[in-house]
């Protein structure tokens, strides 16, 4: 069965957090708008949709900017629109990084881009916005054009729900009057896929918690299952599992600790890791004291079923030291050479990075700095001409030998410009 989505939205204005009541009227929240999405998106949150509400070019490109940040910030879809005049806009909104961008079915502009922006960027990428239920009627049209879901703007007092048309188009609902039971009956519909919730006052972030009632009415919602049961697991004399914890990007090994039943159950439903303390005989949820969570990605079993590994999005510091990891002492150790791509990535690119803070005489690497991006990019482009003369040649050691060239002088100019590996593979991932 398809799982219902839960989403939060908000308004963007000036670069700042808006928030838009039942009588249309925009309050500025007065909150960072990046800071509430990592928010939401780390409670459980499926997708952000955020609506552009600039009045002017220059404040465009200021949430345009925002979009970027929140895009990296978050771990889910984010959905955006509202100021689109031609389909460069289009663009920009797509470029930022989102997963997908509305039009508004009420503008004839909008509706004329359609199939455009459909055809040039992808019908999953394209969303049709609906500003009452009248315009239900045009949705056969709307999807022949290109778009691929519709986001209804829905006033709770305005019809009775068993009245809701099918839909060629999977349908968001946005709900002003956001309690649960009003919630609960419009997820019930077969062709709406989830409701939009203006935030942050809606939800107070926890979705996590709501998804846990919605569940309890009998909608499918997305949330933490264990596919074993707990009964299935061998535990240890304490009746305790021990659980290994990984960063879900660098896969670094965090720390360790255990579990009861009660702590695993806990963790499912809010979806954070919490722990059984043996030495205080006790539950603990990670990070209540000090913040510093840990938001779980995925739980998986070893083979015997006596050992869990947590994926987690870790928040500060594991360690009640302090440290990232509390495993910083080493013990023995015997040189080696680092393999994993990303860790020679970050190596080299730590290296030119230290290069320019703490300059080294005779360094290539402060040669091209101290001789500008100009120089820089000269090097880069003469690479790259390299790369296409070596992949002519039979000798697939020519090419390896040049593409490692071209990418030590490309992290040259990412250090140039500021930019950091984990910017870049954000990019690549949202694409």
């Amino acid at each position: 069965m398809e799982k219902k989505k839960l989403i939060p939205a908000f308004g963007c204005r000036n670069g700042r957090a808006v928030i838009m009541d039942a009588e249309q009227k925009h309050n500025d929240y007065g909150e960072d708008l990046v800071t509430l999405c990592r928010h939401y998106s780390d409670h459980g949150a499926d997708a952000l949709l955020i609506c552009d509400l600039a009045e002017t070019d220059e404040d465009h490109d200021r949430t345009i900017g925002l979009l970027r940040e929140i895009v990296r910030a978050v771990d889910v879809p984010v959905i955006a629109g509202g100021y689109v005049k031609r389909l460069e806009d289009v663009k920009k909104y797509l470029y930022a990084g989102i997963s997908a961008t509305f039009l508004v079915a009420s503008i004839d502009e909008h509706v004329d881009l359609l199939k455009e922006a459909s055809s040039r960027f992808g019908s999953e990428k394209i969303y049709v916005y609906l500003p009452d239920r009248s315009y239900l009627k045009k949705l056969e049209e709307y999807a022949q054009l290109g778009a691929s879901t519709a986001i209804l703007d829905v006033l709770m007092d305005d019809g009775d729900l068993s009245r809701f048309p099918e839909s060629p188009l999977p349908v968001l609902a946005v709900c002003e009057q956001s309690d649960l039971g009003t919630i609960a009956s419009f997820l019930k519909v077969t062709a709406i896929s989830g409701v939009v919730v203006p935030g942050p006052e809606r939800l107070e972030g926890e979705c996590m918690a709501w998804k846990q009632e919605l569940k309890n009415r009998g909608i499918p919602v997305e949330s933490f299952e264990s596919s074993v049961a707990w009964q299935d697991f061998k535990l240890n004399a304490d009746g305790l599992i021990p659980v290994v914890v990984q960063d879900y990007q660098t896969q670094e090994v965090l720390m360790l600790a255990y579990m009861n039943e009660e702590a695993f159950e806990q963790t499912l439903a809010a979806g954070k890791m919490t722990y059984f303390s043996r030495s205080r005989q006790t539950l603990w949820l990670k990070g209540e004291t000090s913040g510093h969570y840990q938001f779980v990605k995925s739980l998986s079993i070893d083979c015997d079923k006596d050992t869990l590994l947590a994926k987690v999005k870790q928040i500060g510091a594991a360690c009640h030291t302090g440290a990232r990891s509390c495993f910083f002492t080493t013990l023995a150790e015997k040189q080696y050479r680092e393999v994993n791509p990303l860790k020679v990535f970050e190596e080299v690119f730590a290296v030119i990075c230290d290069r320019r803070e703490h300059p080294k005489e005779g360094s290539y690497t402060n040669y091209l700095f101290e001789k500008g991006t100009d120089k820089i990019l000269k090097k880069l482009g003469e690479e790259a001409t390299e790369i296409v003369i070596a992949a002519k040649n039979p000798n697939p050691e020519d090419i390896k030998y040049e593409m490692a060239d071209f990418l030590y002088h490309m992290m040259v100019l990412m250090a140039d410009k500021g930019l950091t590996w984990e910017e870049i593979t954000q990019e690549l991932a949202n694409r």
